[in-house]
């Protein structure tokens, strides 16, 4: 395990080989990610791959055989190597390559590089990058988990005294959008999927919206959404074009904390089989190509 610290603007960031994992995301010395209290959650933003969300009894078939993987799959809990630092220091890019252990578990040879950069003074771009190592067509799905504190630092000015209820997530424009139950198992139920916004821009935060675990909301518009304050107008504004779901989740309770989640994927549907190639949006790649998601985390 190891620590690598990347800033440049205003920007600065800290990741861990540990999962390649980022831990620190704070923008003129505030922190903005969740510092990972096991009091409500003991992480930071684990990185999903090669699933997202849960298989059914944690396991399916594919056409190379038996799949068994923990919910999130297998890169959020392997140690990372370090491949490439910009010497400018403002990137960097993690490496996992598949071995006897992950072929055990999901039997695909693969390489997944993460990239982390600044790409604007207030803006820290994370990266997928997937390459099918092997001969035979590759079924897989990646996703983010960054939780940030709610409510966000002060800067200087802001009116004191921000409460979690006083902020939203908001969206580009209003919309009406439905979420699936989480069943047991952490399997997604469309069949009792319930309003989340009826022609409406802003969600607001409370923490019984959590009651019934993520919510997951799929075609976003513009792939945009904004967790900001509504007093002081400090957050995070995710951009995450290419996936095509956002889970939006906190722990129960009174944790101060908002995750969200991008994901190409999403968790087995209480209405679909269990091979993996038949998951619905399960990113199939040939052999010797590669795939490329990247989301952006714009701190205001």
């Amino acid at each position: 395990m190891s620590l690598t610290t990347i800033s440049a603007g205003r920007v600065s960031a800290r990741i861990d080989s540990m999962g390649a994992q980022l831990t620190s995301l704070s923008l003129d010395g505030r922190e903005y990610l969740w510092q990972a209290d096991p009091a409500w959650w003991g992480k930071h933003a684990p990185i999903l791959f090669p699933i997202v969300g849960s298989l059914r009894g944690d396991a399916a078939m594919s056409a190379q055989g038996p799949c068994r993987m923990p919910r999130h799959g297998l890169a959020r809990i392997r140690e990372h190597a370090v491949a490439e630092v910009a010497p400018d220091g403002s990137s960097v890019t993690f490496e996992l390559s598949s071995d006897a252990e992950t072929l055990a578990a999901y039997p695909y040879p693969f390489v997944l590089r993460m990239t982390y950069a600044v790409v604007a003074e207030d803006t820290l771009a994370q990266t997928f990058t997937v390459v099918n190592a092997g001969d035979v067509p590759m079924p897989f799905a990646v996703g983010g988990h960054p939780a940030f504190n709610v409510p966000a630092p002060a800067g200087p000015g802001d009116a004191a005294g921000e409460t979690f209820e006083e902020c939203v997530v908001r969206f580009t424009r209003p919309w009406t959008c439905e979420a699936p139950v989480i069943a047991e198992g952490g399997l997604l139920d469309y069949e009792h999927a319930y309003t989340v916004l009826d022609e409406a821009d802003e969600l607001p935060l409370t923490h019984g919206l959590f009651d019934r675990d993520a919510v997951v909301l799929s075609r976003v518009p513009d792939s945009t959404v904004t967790l900001v304050g509504t007093k002081t107008g400090r957050g995070v504004r995710m951009s995450f074009p290419g996936f095509n779901h956002i889970g939006i989740w906190s722990a129960l309770g009174d944790a101060p904390f908002v995750a969200l989640e991008p994901w190409t994927g999403h968790a087995t549907l209480t209405t679909e089989d269990d091979v993996f190639e038949h998951k619905r949006d399960v990113i199939i790649l040939q052999p010797g190509e590669t795939c490329e998601r990247t989301f952006t985390m714009t701190l205001m």
